[in-house]
């Protein structure tokens, strides 16, 4: 499959009285000369129009655990169908995947595959939901919401993992396919958007207060804790007190850590206490349910109730050790109910899915 063969008229842009098309899609509203591509890489000026040159294309797929996505209130122990393509419209220095999302390379997208055959790879699999990451599905968003309006149609979920860097109107048409998102609220100051990531705050929180105040769509946060640059208490404090003001203490929150790598390989790993602060910080703000990832912590990856602190859901990272909710997703000491959507049982017939990574071959 070719370059030319993968190009697919694109959507949320409009024309310039000089010849040249606007993006509407993101806030960085990319000004295109024909031939020219935007700052993704992956929308281009094609023959006065906009064009989607990743659509049916993808760098890979392969079943996850839910909780790898990071969600750990949408369906514990279920397992998902990963995939993504390339490009992204953040540049972060500190990009963890900055293979796939930094590529320019579109030979590197060998997986060629329709919507409707994702739903049904999905489904045969045994897989309870697709997510759209690796890179950030909202620059391939008329592919992903195609995919989710086929996965819907198998009775497959369908799960966002993005920066929420989107103009509110294409948000609305995707995130009401999704539904469940895990969003990067990267930092909270405008500083670090604009030198690490060459973006803004704004548009993140907004799409943030959009998902949780405006849809049904599920909503999870993780902010990446890099050391000696959004790591410091007091913006802990900030970020972690805005969540509970503007979205309620109930949505769930993820610190994770940062490991050495593409612009920033000089930049230490985060060490583990930082994200045990982090939480500390962020449960004394009042938010319910506050986690650490990329790290070996049962304290910090386990569920427990807001009312009785039990602990509900015992994790070591993908890994669940022990599962006390009862079917209705109500702690079974004191009957709280839960923030989330769980089923009746954990995972598949009351079996994890665990922290095993598939590979999953589409091709004829």
């Amino acid at each position: 499959m070719n370059q030319a063969d993968s190009d697919y008229p694109g959507r949320w842009w409009h024309a310039l009285p000089d010849g040249r098309v606007q993006c509407d899609l993101c806030p960085r509203d990319c000004q295109l000369h024909e031939g020219q591509r935007g700052a993704c890489f992956v929308r281009k000026m094609v023959g006065g129009a906009m064009q989607l040159t990743t659509y049916g294309r993808s760098s890979g797929f392969c079943i996850d655990p839910i909780e790898k996505k990071p969600l750990n209130h949408f369906y514990p122990g279920s397992s998902i169908l990963s995939f993504g393509t390339a490009g992204c419209n953040l540049s972060c220095k500190f990009c963890q995947n900055w293979d796939i999302s930094k590529s320019k390379d579109m030979d590197r997208l060998m997986d060629e595959a329709s919507p409707q055959a994702i739903a049904l790879a999905a489904k045969a699999n045994a897989a309870e939901a697709v997510a759209y990451t690796y890179n950030d599905p909202v620059i391939f968003a008329e592919y992903a919401i195609d995919t989710a309006q086929a996965c819907r149609a198998q009775g497959i979920r369908n799960v966002a993992v993005t920066a929420g860097y989107i103009h509110p109107a294409p948000a609305r048409e995707f995130f009401a396919m999704m539904d469940a998102a895990n969003v990067d609220l990267k930092a909270f100051t405008e500083n670090f958007y604009h030198k690490l990531c060459v973006g803004h705050l704004q548009p993140v929180l907004d799409t943030l207060a959009y998902i949780h105040h405006a849809t049904d769509c599920w909503l999870e946060i993780t902010t990446l804790l890099i050391p000696g640059h959004n790591d410091i208490p007091a913006e802990i404090k900030e970020l972690t007190t805005w969540i509970a003001r503007e979205l309620g203490p109930d949505v769930p929150l993820h610190f994770s850590a940062f490991h050495p790598d593409w612009k920033m390989a000089d930049v230490p790993a985060t060490p583990p206490a930082t994200l045990s602060r982090a939480r500390r910080i962020a449960l004394d703000a009042g938010l319910h349910y506050v986690y650490t990832g990329n790290v070996h912590d049962p304290e910090g990856g386990t569920t427990f109730c807001p009312s009785c602190h039990a602990a509900l859901v015992v994790r070591d990272w993908y890994d669940i050790r022990q599962y006390d909710l009862n079917p209705e997703g109500r702690c079974p000491h004191c009957q709280t109910a839960i923030a989330g959507r769980f089923g009746p049982a954990l995972g598949r017939d009351g079996i994890a899915f665990g922290p095993r990574r598939i590979p999953v071959d589409l091709s004829p």
